[in-house]
């Protein structure tokens, strides 16, 4: 009996130990929030574009790493926004950073509140511009005309909103650019915030303004305009239903003693403190046009998970709503002493165009719910991923010492790998094997071991691939296809790491036996040789043509 205790000791023990090594969970792997486990970002914009949506943000991450991931998010060393994209809502592509400071230069101090926007010009050229605050004095715009991930150059020599132009001033802090294109093809901003002007009040702090675009959408066309926001604190976003212009903005943290004396407030309550707050018109630059339509996100003390402050984006994508937000629910995951670090968010919630509309919603962990599931036979860069643990980003800046413009390029996926340490690990959810998988293969560099777990990141491994490389290799094992069957969730845990210097480039299954596959260097599998792909290696349909940067027969060019 001493013998058998002792041996069930020591393998709990060897059990125990094995659990220790795995790195913490700080996401949740059933939680949809924050989009990222592992990049802090906040301000979150997006465009929909060749059927993925892209998702930008402003990189709290590079400040993190300024302040040694201790410490106060001052927000001042921020000078690159992220580049998220998903097709199915819950796995989510890092495209890795565009360096918005040395694209702009001497005059860009900080790279802030993102707003994207696209258009395809008469010529047929597909445009894509960010605006972005410089910090609070200004703002500024890049542009691409190949991709939505670049590369983005600087079309102008100085901020594109500035103190002293028509309409603009007073207002305290020129930031928090919202950009929307309406029907007709002209383009909109709208800007401003801050504490209320000398001539101001708490209901009416004068620091809301609205802004025609010319045709270049690089340039005012025009007087910018006062909107009557009441309580209005920061977090300008603009948005067409129906014809019509929906301003949505963050409120102050003031009192609202002086709620009574709106004439417009239309039955509403008064908003909470630091809540989202909309505002509907036919003809933005009349101030008497905006309808007041009260709060969609009120503060309901932080929900008890750390929600904060808020900037928000409201945006359509295959036929749903979904609020995109940020919140600082994984810093206090993960409790480093640090405070200050944001995270991008998303709910559905519900709009009505017809009457513009948008009903009050609760934030959550959860998230959404996958909307199609994720393809394992399709080339798989590691960078895509429901959560992680563990993990940092190789060349995470994209920054060099000298470059004429952001080094995100053309080739946002292929320059990003992951560096796995020992008991690091990433996962990804919804993977359809159907009727089963045969093999798999991995793409990594150095040596080490990747277990394939299912279900959760403890399990007991369903197939394990031991590799040493001192390049990027494709490493290629058989498998027991009754385990890949059906729709899983897929952790890729990586046990051993020599010197913690493994890098993770991409994954694929096949339904074939490691003989049939061919090397994924060369070429893709036989049943997708033909296909076109985007930057994450999935297939997007021939018929359509916003593919921006595709692989083709496994060159990449453009389309």
């Amino acid at each position: 009996m001493k013998k058998i205790f002792l041996t069930f000791a020591i393998a709990m023990m060897c059990l125990h130990a094995e659990a220790q090594t795995i790195a913490p969970d700080y996401k949740g792997t059933t939680n949809g929030n924050p989009i990222s486990a592992c990049v802090f970002c906040a301000d979150p914009t997006a465009i929909d574009y060749g059927g993925r949506l892209y998702v930008y943000g402003t990189n709290d991450h590079q400040q993190f790493i300024k302040n040694n991931k201790s410490g106060s998010n001052g927000y001042g060393n921020i000078k690159s926004l992220v580049v998220f994209s998903t097709d199915d809502m819950v796995n989510w592509t890092f495209h890795g950073t565009i360096d918005v400071g040395k694209l702009c230069g001497s005059w860009c101090g900080q790279s802030w509140a993102p707003s994207a926007v696209w258009r395809t010009t008469a010529r047929g050229v597909d445009e894509f511009f960010i605006y972005f605050a410089n910090g609070g004095g200004s703002v500024g715009v890049i542009k691409s005309t190949k991709s939505p991930v670049g590369p983005f150059t600087s079309p102008l020599s100085e901020a594109m909103i500035r103190h002293g132009m028509p309409g603009v001033d007073p207002c305290n802090w020129l930031f928090d650019p919202g950009a929307v294109i309406n029907e007709n093809g002209v383009g909109w901003i709208a800007f401003g915030g801050g504490d209320p002007q000398a001539s101001g009040s708490k209901l009416w702090p004068g620091n809301s303004r609205i802004a025609k675009l010319k045709s270049t959408m690089i340039a005012l066309d025009g007087d910018a305009v006062n909107m009557p926001a009441p309580y209005l604190f920061e977090a300008s976003e603009l948005n067409m239903m129906n014809g019509r212009y929906v301003y949505t903005y963050n409120t102050s943290w003031s009192d609202r003693d002086d709620w009574n004396s709106f004439a417009k407030r239309n039955g509403q309550a008064a908003p909470s403190s630091c809540s989202m707050c909309y505002m509907v018109s036919d003809n933005p630059l009349d101030p008497d046009s905006w309808e007041y339509r009260g709060e969609y996100v009120p503060n309901e003390g932080n929900f008890g998970m750390g929600w904060g402050n808020n900037h928000t984006h409201l945006h359509k994508y295959q036929d749903t709503y979904y609020l995109f937000y940020h919140s600082t629910l994984l810093e206090s995951s993960m409790n480093t002493g640090a405070s200050g670090f944001r995270s991008i968010g998303v709910n559905k919630v519900t709009v009505n165009e017809g009457t513009q509309k948008i009903n009050k919603m609760t934030l959550t962990k959860n998230g959404v719910s996958a909307i199609k599931d994720l393809n394992p036979f399709e080339l798989q860069q590691a960078e895509t991923m429901a959560s992680a643990g563990g993990i940092t980003y190789e060349n995470f800046k994209n920054i060099k010492s000298v470059t004429s413009r952001n080094t995100l390029g053309n080739d946002a996926s292929e320059n990003l790998y992951i560096k796995m340490p020992a008991g690091s690990w990433t996962s990804v959810r919804r993977v359809d094997f159907g009727a089963g998988a045969k093999s798999f293969t991995l793409r990594a560099k150095g040596t080490g071991k990747l277990e394939i777990r299912l279900a959760r990141n403890t399990s007991t491994a369903a197939a394990t691939v031991e590799f040493s490389s001192t390049g990027f290799e494709d490493h290629t094992i058989d498998l027991d296809e009754s385990k890949f069957t059906g729709v899983k969730t897929v952790f890729f845990v990586f046990t051993e790491s020599t010197n913690g210097n493994v890098q993770f480039d991409a994954w694929q299954f096949s339904q074939e036996a490691s003989t049939g596959v061919k090397d994924v260097h060369a070429s893709q599998p036989a049943s997708v040789a033909n296909g076109i792909y985007d930057l994450s290696g999935r297939s997007v349909s021939k018929g359509n043509a916003n593919h921006g940067i595709v692989i083709v027969n496994g060159k990449k060019v453009i389309r």
